[in-house]
């Protein structure tokens, strides 16, 4: 079979049967997810033990806190530009080496300051894998099962997150907090050698005018397809639904196409509800285990206690890999972003008015299960909503607003609790769940069950 058009490409890549070639294309992209999450989720369990070396105040603690968000949004803004440009496959290579030796640098810090910078460079690494991981997972996987896949990558962010709490309880008493940097910078090395298996996005290539390499990527697929799945024909592919372009977009031709008259409105929710979750999320999540601290708790009690309650991700995760192709991504993201603002005030009422330990760490659970339960959402409706000459560009963007949001909460958090304590720190953030979901409920489109192709064209 030749295909000649972007369509047909894209019809071809629709109607090939899941098998173990599409999952191990998902485990690659999801192993480089699961490490990056690591590292950014490790400072939530090693920012007490570097507040007390350092001898921090509560307000610059929050700013340590904060700037892997500032290189995450620089990244993010950058690498979704850089993607749509220039391929997925080298920017995501890119992106490994960056936050590896970046990892390195943090366990050499001689001060604060060392850090803060290490922490940026490592910040940008990261935020350049995010966005492009989203978008070759998002058109590698057919519509119909897009949903699942999407919300099973981002559960590797809280068992990356739970894992990063088991090293950090683990060896933080016998390697202090900067041999735990050291370790991290390692599976940098792993991840690089293992990415090199990933193929380009047929996609993109086809809409670029490389069509030949479009067409030898397809072929491979579908051979290894029908080998592993021991079929002699595939099924038949749809027409092709949209026409699309076949040139290189410029950098500012992609990021133009987020404010046209067909994706305003979509970048507008979006935007939204990336700044006021992750202000939310970041806000609270990097200050736990030190409010643990504060409160009395020994770090490695509270370093154990952060990790139960991030138990509560895991099934999360998984109900939103049901659910989204069940309910929709719309209702989904409703539920977890109400549920989060419900459990987060909880929460925060709990670890305020110094509640039965059991108490505490039962609604912690409950608010780690709607808070990583949003994340799946965020990431599996973010990239359907643009089109593939500005996806990257699209998810980028939204990431680097996001972290926008990450790198004003923690510091926000910092400031509030000497005024009004835990409480209200926790009460700021159940409203900015409260806003996002005012955002999505006013503007949300719904792509469930839609082709990449038939989402660009409505």
């Amino acid at each position: 079979m030749v295909s000649t058009t972007p369509a047909q490409i894209a019809a071809r890549l629709e109607r090939l049967p899941l098998s173990r070639v599409q999952h191990g294309m998902f485990g690659i992209i999801a192993l480089a997810f699961f490490f990056d999450s690591m590292d950014l989720a490790m400072m939530t369990f090693l920012l007490g033990s570097i507040k007390s070396e350092f001898q921090l105040s509560s307000t610059m603690t929050g700013l340590l806190a904060s700037t892997s968000f500032v290189g995450m949004a620089l990244g993010a803004a950058l690498s979704g530009l850089l993607a749509d440009r220039f391929g997925r496959k080298p920017i995501f290579q890119i992106s490994i080496v960056v936050w590896g030796l970046a990892s390195l640098s943090c366990a050499l810090s001689p001060s604060v300051e060392w850090l803060m910078i290490s922490r940026i460079i490592l910040g940008f690494g990261m935020g350049m894998e995010f966005p492009i991981a989203q978008s070759m997972l998002t058109e590698l996987i057919p519509a119909q099962k897009r949903g699942r896949y999407m919300a099973l990558l981002d559960g590797f962010w809280p068992i990356g997150f739970i894992t990063a709490g088991l090293l950090a309880w683990g060896l933080l008493p016998i390697i202090g907090w900067r041999g735990i940097f050291l370790a991290l910078a390692l599976p940098a090395l792993i991840v690089l050698v293992v990415r090199r298996k990933l193929p380009e996005s047929p996609r993109w290539l086809a809409e670029h005018g490389k069509m030949a390499e479009a067409e030898c990527v397809v072929d491979g697929l579908e051979h290894q397809v029908r080998e592993a799945l021991n079929l002699k024909e595939l099924p038949e592919p749809a027409p092709g639904s949209a026409a699309v372009s076949q040139r290189s977009p410029s950098f500012w031709e992609a990021f133009r196409t987020l404010w046209g008259d067909q994706y305003r409105g979509r970048t507008g929710m979006v935007w939204g509800l990336w700044f006021f979750a992750l202000l939310g999320f970041y806000g609270l999540t990097s200050w736990l285990s030190a409010l643990l601290q504060d409160s009395g708790y020994s770090i490695v009690g509270a370093v154990s206690y952060t990790v139960m309650i991030s138990l509560g991700g895991i099934p999360g995760f998984l109900s939103m890999a049901w659910l989204l192709d069940k309910w929709g991504r719309k209702p989904c993201c409703l539920v977890t972003l109400v549920g989060s603002a419900c459990m987060v005030w909880v929460y925060g009422q709990c670890a305020s008015n110094g509640v039965d330990l059991m108490w505490l760490l039962a609604s912690g659970f409950v608010m780690q299960f709607f808070l990583f339960g949003m994340w799946a959402v965020l990431y599996t409706w973010t990239p359907e909503l643009y089109p593939t000459s500005a996806r990257a560009t699209g998810s980028g963007m939204a990431s680097a607003i996001g972290r926008v949001g990450s790198l004003i909460g923690p510091t926000v958090v910092g400031l509030v609790i000497p005024i009004a304590g835990q409480a209200g720190a926790f009460t700021l953030g159940a409203g900015c769940f409260l806003t996002a979901g005012a955002i999505v409920l006013l503007w949300g489109k719904e792509t469930r069950g839609h082709s990449l192709e038939s989402i660009s064209a409505h």
